[in-house]
């Protein structure tokens, strides 16, 4: 099996580069290979390439610039997903999409369903939702992962900021009426290489059950279990032994309210999501907690 995967220096598509050797030989490109604000690009590189399984992994993630960018973040985010789509179904291929929290408001007090209804806050969750959009619309054999609060060892996010911070301050005041579940990007990038697998044909080890995706494939909902707020993630970061083998003073850890921090573009109050379709379809996912303690290990 060919697999064309998208964003492969991100934190997601650097993960998926790894654990998808095991299903296929893997095509990967980053933005410099192919950048998805290029439509023509993208189509050229689906044909170029004629992979059975489309991974795309990449996106536009700068939440608050795309308050200054919409345009741009649409392109990648809301119209190259319908155009991998269109492609993929030129070629009779699977796709595998990753989409966010960031589609609902956050005002539910429950964790959020498949079948919530969207009402995305900001430029960027309007693109996401308006990529899910476009892939469904195309009706092919489709996963479309909503996911929340990815974090890793490499690039930018909210791991690797608090422990540069915890180094350079005495104090660190960090949002504490947000919650969500922290996600590890290893586990999204091994939890989706296990769906995958468990959607291909019967003894095989290459053939996709395209019948078998129409019927359990859709819309799942992939975070870790449990919840925590913005400022319980940072003390288990400032907490956990990474840190305090460094020679220097543990700062402290201020809860704050969203209003004292604020951003261009708006967050949900409530980010957790309901992962009960995935983890009864495919497997179990790793409490948040435990799955930080591993990647800092």
């Amino acid at each position: 099996m060919k697999i064309l995967l998208t964003g492969r220096n991100g934190q997601v598509g650097y993960e998926l580069e790894r654990s998808l050797q095991c299903l296929g030989d893997v095509v990967a490109f980053d933005r410099a290979g192919l950048d998805l604000a290029d439509a023509d690009a993208v189509r050229r590189t689906v044909r170029e390439v004629q992979p059975t399984l489309i991974v795309n992994a990449a996106a536009y993630t700068a939440v608050d610039q795309a308050e200054r960018e919409p345009e741009l973040a649409m392109r990648v985010n809301g119209i190259a997903p319908g155009i991998l789509a269109e492609e993929a179904d030129a070629l009779g291929a699977a796709l595998v999409h990753y989409s966010t929290d960031y589609v609902f408001d956050g005002t539910q007090a429950q964790p959020y369903r498949e079948d919530s209804v969207p009402n995305p806050q900001n430029a960027y969750g309007r693109s996401k939702l308006a990529g899910e959009q476009a892939i469904a619309a195309a009706s092919i054999p489709h996963l479309i992962f909503r996911t929340s609060w990815v974090y890793g060892l490499r690039g930018k996010n909210f791991l690797l900021t608090m422990q540069r911070l915890a180094r350079e301050r005495n104090e660190l005041r960090v949002v504490d009426d947000q919650v969500g579940a922290p996600t590890w990007c290893r586990t999204i990038a091994d939890a989706t290489v296990h769906a995958v697998a468990m959607l291909r044909k019967r003894g095989s080890e290459t053939e996709l059950d395209f019948d078998l995706w129409r019927e359990q494939g859709g819309l799942y909902h992939l975070a870790a279990k449990g919840q925590t707020s913005w400022y319980g993630f940072a003390q288990t970061i400032v907490a956990h032994r990474s840190l305090e083998a460094k020679p220097t003073v543990m700062p402290a850890v201020t809860p704050i309210r969203t209003q004292d921090y604020p951003l261009p573009a708006r967050r949900p109050a409530n980010s957790v999501l309901d992962c009960s379709r995935f983890t009864q379809t495919f497997c179990n996912l790793p409490d948040w907690k435990q799955a930080l303690h591993l990647c800092l290990d």
